[in-house]
């Protein structure tokens, strides 16, 4: 399911008969005005102007800074007029009903399409000869498996990807026409909207997109009648599958109008049977906690890890159950391993920018790793999110010759973004600033609106495929600890996802030697500590192909790893995995450069997980064991404040 953004400020529907629009809109806006909150800051020109050339500044313990404003380009949150105010406003409201997606953006991505096309008279005269050919194909194939139903013969493959038509079911008659007329009209579909000339390459993505989610509606597999596979349940159970999937519709329904949590993550609680390994909480600020784990050996290797886990969500994906997880893993490898464990923004931390957490983040935790282990260096270990932002503060502390750093890990990691994947089809400023609006209210991008997000970028895999399983065959899927921690979302606050949106997608400013820090410009080249960086063969967020290219911005040893699996899938990778296999290969920096396809060509796979190689590559960095530090430091200001998983992992 998708349901619709819960934003925006102005909630129409309460709007009384009588009252004008303007009204309405102007009275929300003089009580904002009136509200004492950073919510609803409303600074003239001169004041935004003056606010860019501050520094907000809190000293800690250790005497640095804990945030820093960034000197990137200023999100549009500060508002002069109620004449904007107005036009905001509007467009949270219409982002309700638009799932967050900007109709703005849609249209001119259809525009384009529609006006080139229809300037292209040869496009359209092969569009109709592929018609009438797809047309005789099928027509043709219908007869054949007319005189013989049992044919195995097809006049097109799904595409490797696409699992809706294995089932031997399908492969009768009538049953074979119909998925085959199916996928015959989705490839015109994407002949129509791809090779039309003068499109731009987005504009041509979003259309391409936006059609393949249409058709994908009325996919024969959808529907009892269409889907061979369903009618021999029903057949069979005599209906009771349809009667099951109606209960479990109302109860999915029940539960999501009333704040309940899914069937079966009532199974796996936090503390409980996740997030168990034993540890203490030795720091913690308004924005992490952070985890120091205990020894599970006699003597650790001297340089600890410090794990920057992405902050969309809960740090213990990398800490879930007994046997599959990497926290437990590393301790047992002999490392002392510590983890930020990030706090669930709300509104009042919609100021909260890229900038606070590197430094309340990154280097606050830092500063606790090397005083609790005796001013160690560090191996500090970044996935997704958490890897961009290891990468942002790594990169400045190379710049200003701070070499705390041992080396670096980068999970599923993006630092150029031109190949992002299919998260790009958002990425534009009409969307962004629509997308701004819609968070304008609230201070955050809310969970249920991320989840969309992911949720259309695999549609066949997270909506239908539910839908079918749970509704029609009356299949309750089983939770598992992964299943249970992805539906423990996380929000974002305002700035921050602005800013990252806008400073990184957008822009590329990381790659491309335009991102600040403390008004400075800071380049990956200027990293120094050797790399190891994992890619995952099925990433729909971050694909390996655009991981890979650290490697053209880097000036260090990379050792590039690549593993089957998805995003997440594939990092929880335990030794004993079935089905797990990898590639890796050493790069040093005066290694000429080895494209990504060749690269996977030229590199040999192994059976297995690929966390003992991770775990030899850092002992390779590391001294000679030692005894273990303590938990914490109180007499350095690094008390032990409660035991693991801490307070944040419960905010909800």
């Amino acid at each position: 399911m998708n349901p619709l953004l819960e934003t925006g400020i102005l909630q129409l529907t309460q709007v009384n008969p009588g009252e004008p629009l303007l009204c309405k809109f102007t009275s929300k806006f003089h009580r904002m005005q009136q509200k004492a909150s950073p919510m609803a800051s409303i600074t003239s020109l001169q004041d935004k102007k003056r606010s860019k050339q501050k520094v907000d500044v809190q000293a800690n313990a250790h005497g640095r800074p804990t945030s820093t404003k960034m000197d990137n380009s200023p999100l549009a949150q500060s508002h002069t007029t109620m004449e904007q105010a107005l036009d905001k406003g509007l467009k949270a409201t219409l982002a309700k009903f638009t799932a967050g997606l900007s109709p703005i953006a849609l249209v001119s991505a259809y525009g384009d399409w529609a006006l080139h096309l229809a300037t292209a008279p040869g496009k359209r005269l092969q569009l109709v000869e592929k018609a009438g050919k797809k047309t005789w194909r099928l027509a043709n194939y219908a007869a054949s498996c007319a005189l013989n139903p049992d044919t195995g013969e097809t006049c097109i493959e799904p595409l490797p990807q696409d699992r809706r038509f294995r089932g031997e079911s399908w492969q009768h008659w009538p049953y074979n026409v119909m998925y085959q007329g199916f996928l015959l009209n989705q490839q015109w579909w994407h002949n129509a909207t791809t090779g039309v000339e003068g499109m731009t390459s987005q504009h041509e993505d979003e259309v391409s997109f936006a059609a393949r989610q249409i058709l994908d509606v009325f996919s024969p597999s959808n529907y009892v009648l269409t889907n061979p596979e369903i009618l021999d349940k029903t057949y069979r159970e005599g209906g009771m599958n349809l009667f099951r999937g109606w209960q479990n519709l109302i109860e999915d329904l029940t539960r999501l109008n009333t704040g309940k949590k899914p069937v079966g993550l009532d199974d796996f609680e936090v503390g409980r049977n996740m997030a168990t390994t034993p540890g203490k909480v030795v720091y913690r600020n308004r924005l992490i906690e952070l985890i120091q784990y205990a020894p599970t050996t006699e003597k650790v290797h001297p340089e600890p890890i410090l794990i920057v886990p992405a902050w969309i969500m809960k740090y213990y994906i990398l800490d879930l159950g007994d046997k599959n997880s990497l926290v437990r893993f590393l301790t047992a490898q002999g490392f002392t391993v510590f983890m930020i464990s990030w706090k669930n923004p709300d509104a009042e931390d919609r100021d909260l920018g890229m900038a606070d957490y590197v430094s309340l983040g990154v280097m606050d935790a830092l500063d606790a790793v090397e005083t609790i282990s005796g001013g160690q260096k560090v191996h500090a270990l970044g996935y997704c999110l958490g890897g961009t932002l290891l990468s942002v503060a790594a990169a400045a502390m190379a710049r200003d010759k701070d070499d705390r750093l041992k080396s670096l890990t980068f999970l599923a990691t993006q630092t150029d973004f031109t190949e992002a994947g299919e998260l790009m089809l958002f990425i534009n400023d009409s969307q962004l600033s629509f997308l701004e609006d819609m968070m304008w209210d609230q201070g955050y991008l809310d969970t249920k609106q991320m989840a969309g997000t992911f949720q259309l970028l695999r549609s066949n895999d997270l909506i239908w495929s539910r839908i079918v399983h749970e509704y029609l065959m009356g299949e309750r899927s089983q939770m598992t600890d992964l299943t249970a921690w992805n539906a423990d979302a996380t929000r974002m606050p305002y700035r921050m996802h602005s800013e990252y949106l806008r400073q990184m997608f957008l822009k590329n400013n990381l790659a491309e030697g335009r991102y600040l820090v403390d008004g400075r410009p800071i380049a990956i080249s200027d990293i120094r500590a050797p790399v190891f960086l994992v890619g995952t063969e099925w990433d729909h967020v971050a694909p390996w192909h655009s991981v890979y290219k650290f490697n053209l911005l880097s000036d260090t040893d990379v050792t590039f790893l690549l593993t089957n699996g998805g995003h997440n899938a594939g990092i929880i990778s335990e030794p004993g995995h079935p089905r797990r296999h990898y590639r890796v290969r050493e790069k040093a920096k005066d290694d000429t450069y080895t494209d990504p396809d060749r690269w996977m060509a030229e590199t040999d796979t192994v059976e297995g997980s690929w966390w003992p190689v991770l775990a030899k590559w850092l002992s390779q960095k590391s001294g000679k064991r030692v005894a273990p530090p303590p938990l914490g430091a109180p007499d350095k200001g690094y008390p032990p404040l409660c035991d693991t998983p801490g307070t944040y992992v419960y905010q909800e």
